[in-house]
């Protein structure tokens, strides 16, 4: 079995991969303080749990964009699976022409959710991934990386709010009874939801003006099944792209 890895801002997803076919998969908080030892602990008790033995684990990827992280986690799977980690950055051969200015700025998230759309759905394509910033990607016909747009996430723009307005609460991010709020949580939750609805439409709508009419949308990432809810401009929703990505990659490098 094929452990995947994507380490994020904010979280820490992993999936197993039995050739082709995902199966057991986690999110996990991203804990900038935790030792190897906790991440590798963490790590055998869910695998544990999912009644999988740590000698199953025939070969780890992973994709990180928290450099301090890196190290501890490919630590941690050393120690506690005895494997080499394949840490996917600029040398990794990963099939994709990057038609970045720098390549070596993008992202290795970015770069491997590109992979799994030129395999899985081709080109040309946005993918929009719904992260701790919101990241929208663009994808050529052919396949490859041209670039994109980052905006904030829908968590650090409600935190910033929440920091600088004394009279706002937090508030879950869920759908309000209408557009209009007749509360401050219900005006707050439209302006969240419905908000970034509205940045999404339109910059699909010019990620659209540039690649084609017949260019597919992807939505990826912990929050894309909510904004989906709302729109229908993502039409493909992949929360597990970045997983996928992973294992192309790894049968790649093989």
């Amino acid at each position: 079995m094929l452990l995947t890895i994507d380490i994020g801002n904010t979280n820490i997803t992993l999936g197993l991969y039995d050739g082709d076919e995902l199966g057991p998969r986690w999110r996990l908080a991203t804990k900038h303080e935790q030792m190897p030892d906790e991440y590798g602990i963490r790590f055998f008790a869910m695998l544990q749990h999912a009644g999988i033995s740590p000698s199953d684990i025939e070969g780890i990827c992973m994709a990180s964009v928290v450099p301090p992280l890196t190290g501890k986690i490919e630590e941690a799977c050393q120690r506690y699976f005895n494997k080499e980690v394949l840490v996917v950055d600029a040398g990794t051969k990963t099939g994709v022409n990057i038609r970045y200015e720098d390549p070596k700025a993008v992202g290795a998230d970015r770069i491997v959710d590109c992979v799994a759309v030129q395999r899985l759905y081709g080109g040309p394509a946005c993918v929009v991934d719904f992260g701790t910033g919101t990241t929208f990607d663009a994808i050529s016909a052919e396949g490859d990386y041209l670039g994109g747009a980052i905006s904030p996430g829908i968590g650090i723009a409600a935190e910033a709010l929440f920091s600088r307005a004394a009279k706002l609460s937090r508030v879950d991010l869920t759908r309000p009874p209408s557009v209009i709020g007749r509360n401050t949580t219900h005006a707050l939750q439209s302006g969240l939801l419905f908000g970034y609805v509205g940045l999404v439409e339109g910059m699909v709508s010019r990620f659209k003006a540039e690649l084609g009419p017949e260019m597919k949308v992807i939505a990826t990432g912990g929050l894309a099944e909510v904004v989906a809810i709302e729109t229908d401009v993502l039409e493909i929703i992949a929360p597990w792209l970045t997983l996928d990505g992973l294992r192309i990659i790894w049968a790649l490098n093989q």
